[in-house]
Parts: structure tokens; sequence; C-alpha cells
């Protein structure tokens, strides 16, 4: 009897330990009315002056419905800007073990193909990139055809052939490094890189 005494303490005291609902993390739910919200450089439009600052040091949240005029707006000198306000570099992501382009993307490549048409001494470098899963020769032979697939999209929306450059970097070079998905998602990817802007 005096064996099951301790059993009995340690359980109930393991039990109570994961019952307690302290220090839980809040809710990362974000509660919107009305319209949903879109970052107009996403759907082609001009950035306004209040969301020109990269999203991590912007204070305000609000976006509005006005698009200011259409000339190429400065941006820091390691970031720059085209006419419908798309920051450059940007990236393209991919589902696992697909190079197939997702629609969420269609618009940023639109302006990316708009910026490349308007300027004919403009030069992009598509690198298509994989996830640490698969053998190296197969992730180099799938990064190849993502930036193929972007590299056909820009050309669909008008981008002048000669303007684009491909390149697969496979596994190489990860965006994040980690094994859990999220690492993994961000590494499936073709990035948009500018590499002659004039």
């Amino acid at each position: 009897m005096r064996a099951t005494l301790p059993a009995t303490l340690l359980l109930s005291a393991l039990l109570a330990a994961c019952t307690s609902t302290g220090n839980l993390p809040p809710s990362k739910h974000i509660s919107q009315s009305g319209q949903l919200k879109v970052h107009p450089g996403l759907v082609g439009q001009a950035v306004p002056a209040e969301l020109q600052e990269p999203p991590r040091a912007a204070a305000s949240s609000t976006v509005t419905n006005s698009a200011p005029a259409a000339t190429p707006v400065a941006a820091q000198p390691a970031t720059k800007m085209d006419q419908t306000g798309l920051r450059t570099p940007s990236s393209v992501y991919f589902d696992y073990n697909s190079a197939a382009l997702r629609t969420e993307f269609d618009p940023a490549l639109q302006a990316h193909a708009r910026h490349l048409a308007a300027n004919p001494k403009s030069r992009v470098r598509i690198e298509g990139n994989a996830d640490d899963r698969g053998a190296p020769d197969f992730n180099d032979r799938l990064g190849l055809k993502r930036a193929e697939n972007v590299r056909q999209a820009l050309i669909d929306h008008g981008a002048p052939e000669k303007q684009i450059t491909l390149k697969s970097l496979g596994e190489l070079h990860p965006k994040q490094n980690g094994r859990d998905e999220e690492s993994r998602a961000e590494n499936r990817r073709a990035d948009v890189v500018y590499e002659k802007e004039e």
C-alpha cells in the first residue's frame, strides 16, 4: 500500500500540470469587417505613401482606396519599386513536389512583366529553388522547372524573352533553415531577381 501512495501523488501532480491553462499565447485571429483589404502592390496598383515602409516596420494597417500618380516611387537604395508600386525582388511559392504556378501570384507576375516591357534595359534572373526533401539532382530539375514556368508566365504577360534568364539553385540556397513544414514551404520558390535596373 505504501508504494501506491507516491505513485498516486505523482499521477495527481502530472494531471494537475496538464490541465493548467496559464501562460497560453493569445489568439492570432485578425478580425476585419467589410471588404477584404489587399495590399495594392499585389494587384498592380500604386502603393500609397503610408504603406511604402517595409511591412514589419509599418505601424499603420489602414489601406486607402485612393491611388497616387503613376510615377515611379523611390524607396531605399536596396529596394526598388516599379511603376505599379511592386517591391522587387519577389518570390513565387509552390506546393510540395510541384512546379505549377498558383493563381495568387498572377498579379505580381503581371506587374513584373509590365515593368520589363516598359523598361527594355532591365534584366531579371529567375532562380528556382526546392526544399531539402528529394535527391539533389531531382531538386535541381524541379528548381529549373519552377523557374521556367515563372519565365513563361512573364512572357505570356508581355515581358520580352531576351530580358529573362534562368538559374536553378535546387536545395542549395534555402530562405529558411529548418526541417519543419513552414521552413520547407518558404524554400519551395522561384525568386525574381533584378540584375540590371535602368
